[in-house]
């Protein structure tokens, strides 16, 4: 019969599973630039979750095939009003507008983005900050 993992080997295993899931959020930086501010973005611009998070989209801009949906999650403490560029009028994307208000840890998804564009998102509460604005880039 084989020994079992000792509590200094569970140990181990449990902190190298946090070292690697904060990594995979963002704590990790990349090594051709500067480390990362904490709390700055660096999710994959291929991702179709956009996380809002500490008064910032993660990632800002992102680049999908035609007919995917994007999913908005929101993190952050405060709800948040996601539509489509411009603002106030919402009309370069409507399928970006069936996100709409968000409340903290609500989640909900554009509409198909079957048009090859780019489209601009904000912020309708906050449509100057510039952390809560980015662009969905769809091939």
């Amino acid at each position: 019969m084989a020994p079992t993992p000792g509590p200094s080997v569970a140990r181990w295993a449990l902190a190298a599973g946090i070292v690697a899931a904060v990594w995979a959020c963002g704590g990790g930086s990349n090594s051709t630039t500067s480390p990362s501010p904490p709390g700055a973005c660096t999710a994959p611009t291929t991702s179709t979750t956009i996380t809002i998070a500490n008064g910032a989209v993660c990632p800002q801009n992102i680049t999908v095939p035609r007919g995917t949906q994007v999913t908005f999650v929101n993190q952050d403490t405060v709800s948040h009003e996601m539509y489509s560029d411009p603002h106030p009028e919402h009309t370069d994307c409507p399928e970006i507008n069936s996100v709409g208000h968000l409340e903290p840890g609500q989640s909900r998804q554009t509409e198909n983005l079957n048009t090859a564009r780019v489209c601009g998102y904000h912020d309708h509460e906050r449509p100057d900050a510039a952390a809560l604005k980015g662009n969905i880039t769809i091939q």
